[in-house]
């Protein structure tokens, strides 16, 4: 019986011992993975209760508010203008607040199937 395994481990054509080897220290590497993950699992706060759920202000839901903006006008000048030297522009509410439409018939978007454009 001793003689079969040396010859295995001579790599006569057996089964090769490094697989063996490489196969136990996967399965270790594996192991060692999912305790560390328990460990760092049960460090973990618990989930809150019912009692400490965010809740709604006294005032209610926050509202959403729906306008039109337009970018504010970029200051002239011959020098080049560098991001911060350009402070807050922002945009501001536009005077039109009539959403734009697509046009009747028109698709709204390119080659979608429609009829034609114009």
């Amino acid at each position: 019986m001793t003689n079969a395994w040396m010859d295995l481990a001579a790599g006569s054509g057996g089964f090769p011992v490094w697989l063996i080897v490489a196969a136990v220290v996967v399965v270790g590497v594996l192991i060692g993975a999912f305790a560390f993950g328990s460990r760092q699992k049960r460090r973990e706060p618990p989930p809150p209760t019912a009692d400490e759920q965010p809740r709604l202000p006294d005032e209610g839901a926050v509202h959403e508010t729906r306008e039109r903006r337009e970018p504010n006008e970029m200051p002239l000048s011959d020098a080049r203008t560098l991001p911060h030297e350009l402070g807050h522009q922002g945009s501001r509410t536009a005077s039109d607040q009539q959403r734009p439409r697509w046009d009747e018939g028109s698709s709204g978007s390119f080659g979608s199937g429609g009829p034609g454009g114009r």
